[in-house]
């Protein structure tokens, strides 16, 4: 690597920097000792990075990547979109494993609509505020980083390893399509610059970041914002919401914390009605 190809980083050191260091193992003489694990340097050696005692630092790297990339890329705020995977377009609701599914597409259409118009206002901001941040996957997700993609802006996916093959949707801005190990720190990524969180139809996972996020607020470990679940019958179907007040396992009060939308412009009106500035 020639100075004029070095990062402004790399040439304001003093020492030899690891990426140099790195480079350097690579041209050693091999030999019985160079060939042996412990003589690799601690940061390329994959084994080591591996073992079940590094963990945590493994846990920092992965909220840190994200964290940097973000910040690089001036990424403010985020508008969070969950729903359910499984949610296919309108045009392709034929292949919808349930009738429920398929009666549920429009919804896609409702995810692609608030995306893009959200988008549109951002990029009044110079796209880094109120920007789409989606779970990278299909269904509601893709509506969402299409939407946003048809409004020429930017989006972010937060793709998870599974057991199945996944992949990130195509609509993903690349640069802010990450993938992750740790189901806590991708929740953390997801909440941590949400300016408001809109829930669609979903499963076992929407259900799981719904619930996360709105006791975060419920027990104010995060600040009150907008939290918008489209589509009241569904929702109202699957948790009876006032029984939990009624019980006692929540106060009354919590029920407040919700909003119930069906349209894109419903919800976009409860954002633009929203003072940011007393939460």
């Amino acid at each position: 690597m020639s100075r004029t190809e070095m990062t402004h980083d790399q040439r304001s050191h003093t020492f030899r920097d690891s990426i140099q260091d790195a480079q350097a193992a690579d041209r050693i003489p091999d030999t019985p000792q160079t060939r042996a694990p412990a003589y690799r340097l601690a940061f390329t050696d994959d084994d080591f990075m591996m073992r079940s005692e590094l963990r945590p630092v493994r846990l920092q790297l992965e909220l840190l990547k994200a964290q940097m990339v973000l910040d690089e890329r001036g990424i403010e705020g985020t508008v969070v979109m969950f729903g359910g995977a499984r949610i296919p377009a309108p045009d392709r609701k034929d292949t919808a494993k349930t009738p429920a599914l398929a009666e549920l597409s429009h919804y896609y259409e409702e995810a692609r609509q608030f995306a893009a118009a959200v988008t549109a206002r951002s990029l009044e901001h110079y796209g880094r505020d109120f920007v789409v941040c989606t779970g990278g996957g299909p269904g509601v997700m893709e509506a969402g980083n299409r939407g946003a993609h048809e409004a020429g802006g930017q989006s972010i996916g937060l793709n998870i390893l599974l057991p199945h093959e996944q992949a990130p949707n195509q609509w993903v801005t690349p640069d802010l399509s990450f993938n992750f190990h740790y189901f806590a720190i991708r929740k953390m990524h997801f909440l941590m610059r949400a300016r408001a969180v809109t829930v669609f139809p979903g499963g076992f996972g929407t259900l799981d970041e719904m619930f996360e996020a709105l006791t975060l607020i419920q027990t104010r470990r995060m600040r009150r914002i907008p939290f918008i679940l489209f589509g009241a019958e569904f929702w109202r179907k699957v948790v009876n919401w006032e029984m939990l007040a009624e019980a006692g396992t929540i106060s009354p009060a919590d029920l407040e914390l919700i909003s119930f939308v069906e349209t894109s412009t419903e919800a976009l009106a409860i954002i633009d009605a929203w003072d940011y500035d007393c939460e």
